[in-house]
């Protein structure tokens, strides 16, 4: 352990080194193409089990 880490202030803001963009997390795109993929794999089912023909 350096000096430094010993005897830093324990109050220092924690993420205050990191750029802040204000960027979102592409949550509703991802969304989105999960609910598309599982009604594709909902369709696949049914043809499978001969619910749609």
């Amino acid at each position: 352990m350096t000096a430094e880490a010993k005897f830093a202030p324990a109050a220092k803001k924690v993420g205050e080194d990191v750029a802040k963009t204000g960027a979102k997390a592409p949550y509703p795109f991802r969304t989105t193409w999960a609910i598309v993929l599982l009604a594709i794999n909902f369709l696949v089912a049914a043809y499978y089990f001969h619910i749609l023909e």
